[in-house]
C-alpha cells in the first residue's frame, strides 16, 4: 500500500478528504428537500392532489435519468478512474442545482432535475474509490465512516436549508447549494489521489455478462441490488410528503418550513452517531446480522409513525428511524465490497446506484399516490409492508448465498 511523506496510507488520506467532501455534498443534497414541495407550490396554483403529484414527479426526475445512465458511468470509472467520475458529478451538479434558482414554472424545474440525474453519483463514486483502495478487513468501518459523513451533512442540510429559506428565499438557497457542491469539486480535484488505479482492459468485462461471470455468487450480488432498491423505495416514499404531513399535524400554524427541516434532519442525527460503529461491529459479527436488525426495527417504527398525533411524536420516531437506516444501506454497500472482485467494483457499485435511483423513483411516486388517494398515515403503513417484503427477499437471496 503506497503512503505519503508522513507514512499515512493513501487510502486513509483519501478517506479523510472524501469524508469531508461528502459531508459538504450531504448538506447540499438535503437542504432543498424540506421545502421542495413548498417551492413547487410557488410555481403555480395547484390543488392538494396536483401538488402531491408534482412533488413526487419532480423529486423522481433526477433518479429516473440516473438509474439509466449510472451503469455507463460505472463502466467508464473502471476504465478511466473513479476520481474522474467524482469530478464530473460534483461540477455538473453545482451548475445545474444553482440554475434551479432561476426557474419560472414546474416544467423548467423538472427539466433541471432530469439534467441533474446526468451528473449524479458523487457520493456513490466516492464510496467506490474508497471501497477499491481500502483493505477488505477495514471495508465496513471505512464505508461506515463515509456514511456517517454524508448523513452528518444530511443532518445539517435540512436545518440549514429551512433557515436559509426562511431568512432569504427558496431561490437563494438553490444558489448556495450550487456553491457548496463547487467546494466538494475543488477538494476532490486537489486533494484526492488515485495512484493505485488499474484500468480494466479485459474485453470480456466490457459487457455485463462478463462482469456477472467474474462474480463468485451472482445471486448474492443481485439479491443485494434488490435489497437496495426496496430500501430506497421505502425511505423515499416518505420524503415528498414530510413537510406536507408536518403542515397537517401543525394545522398550518407556526413555522412549518423550519419544523419540517428539523424533522427531516433527525434521522441523520441517529445515523451519524452509529453508522461507523455498526460498520465496525458488522466486520466482527457479520454484516448481514446488522441488516436484519435494521429491517425489524424499521418495520415497527414505520407502523408507529402512521398513528402520530403531533409533530414532536413524528420527530421522535423519525429520529429512531435513523438508527435503522444506519443498519441498512451502508451495510449493503459493505457486503457488495466484500463480495465483488476489485476490477469490477466500480461496475457493481454503479449497478447498486441504479438500483438505488430506481427505488428513489418508485418511492416518491408510491408515497404521493397513496397520500393523494388515501392519507399520509397510510403511506407509513404501506412502507412498513415494503420493509417486511425486503426482509423476506434478503433471507432468500442473500443469507443463503453468503460464505
Amino acid at each position: 500500500m503506497k503512503t505519503n511523506s508522513t507514512t499515512k496510507p493513501i487510502w486513509k488520506r483519501n478517506l479523510f478528504v472524501l469524508s469531508i467532501a461528502v459531508f459538504i455534498a450531504g448538506i447540499a443534497f438535503s437542504e432543498v428537500m424540506p421545502f421542495l414541495p413548498l417551492y413547487i407550490g410557488t410555481l403555480g396554483n395547484f390543488s392538494h392532489q396536483e401538488l402531491n403529484f408534482w412533488s413526487g414527479f419532480i423529486y423522481s426526475g433526477t433518479f429516473f435519468v440516473s438509474a439509466i445512465i449510472s451503469p455507463w458511468w460505472g463502466k467508464l470509472a473502471d476504465k478511466k478512474g473513479r476520481k474522474l467520475m467524482i469530478l464530473h458529478a460534483s461540477f455538473g451538479m453545482a451548475f445545474v442545482i444553482g440554475a434551479m434558482s432561476l426557474v419560472t414554472n414546474v416544467w423548467q424545474l423538472f427539466f433541471l432535475r432530469m439534467l441533474q440525474g446526468v451528473f449524479a453519483g458523487f457520493v456513490s463514486n466516492a464510496n467506490t474509490l474508497i471501497a477499491t483502495e481500502t483493505p477488505k478487513h477495514h471495508a465496513g468501518q471505512a464505508l461506515g465512516t463515509m456514511s456517517s459523513s454524508v448523513t452528518a451533512g444530511t443532518l445539517l442540510g435540512p436545518m440549514l436549508g429551512g433557515f436559509l429559506a426562511s431568512v432569504f428565499s427558496y431561490r437563494v438557497t438553490f444558489f448556495i447549494t450550487g456553491g457548496l457542491l463547487l467546494i466538494s469539486f475543488l477538494l476532490s480535484l486537489f486533494f484526492v489521489h488515485e495512484d493505485d488505479f488499474k484500468p480494466v482492459t479485459e474485453k470480456k468485462l466490457d459487457k455485463a455478462s462478463g462482469v456477472i461471470k467474474s462474480l463468485r455468487s451472482p445471486r448474492l450480488i443481485f439479491g443485494l441490488l434488490l435489497t437496495t432498491l426496496i430500501i430506497q423505495a421505502a425511505n423515499n416514499s416518505i420524503n415528498p410528503i414530510v413537510s406536507l404531513y408536518v403542515k397537517q399535524l401543525m394545522h398550518n400554524q407556526g413555522s412549518v418550513t423550519f419544523i419540517s427541516g428539523i424533522i427531516a434532519a433527525l434521522p441523520g442525527i441517529a445515523t451519524f452517531l452509529v453508522a461507523s460503529r455498526l460498520g465496525l461491529l458488522g466486520d466482527k459479527i457479520g454484516t448481514h446480522k446488522i441488516i436484519i436488525a435494521g429491517f425489524l426495527g424499521a418495520t415497527v417504527l414505520f407502523l408507529l409513525t402512521a398513528f402520530v398525533q403531533n409533530a414532536w411524536q413524528l420527530g421522535i420516531l423519525r429520529f429512531s428511524v435513523g438508527f435503522t437506516d444506519a443498519c441498512l444501506f451502508p451495510q449493503v454497500q459493505t457486503l457488495l465490497s466484500k463480495n465483488s472482485p476489485a476490477e469490477v467494483t466500480g461496475r457493481i457499485f454503479s449497478w447498486n446506484q441504479s438500483a438505488m435511483y430506481t427505488g428513489n423513483i418508485i418511492g416518491p411516486l408510491l408515497g404521493s399516490t397513496v397520500s393523494g388517494f388515501s392519507s399520509y398515515s397510510m403511506v407509513f403503513i404501506v412502507t412498513a409492508g415494503l420493509v417486511v417484503i425486503n426482509l423476506l427477499l434478503f433471507r432468500i437471496n442473500v443469507i443463503k448465498n453468503l460464505k
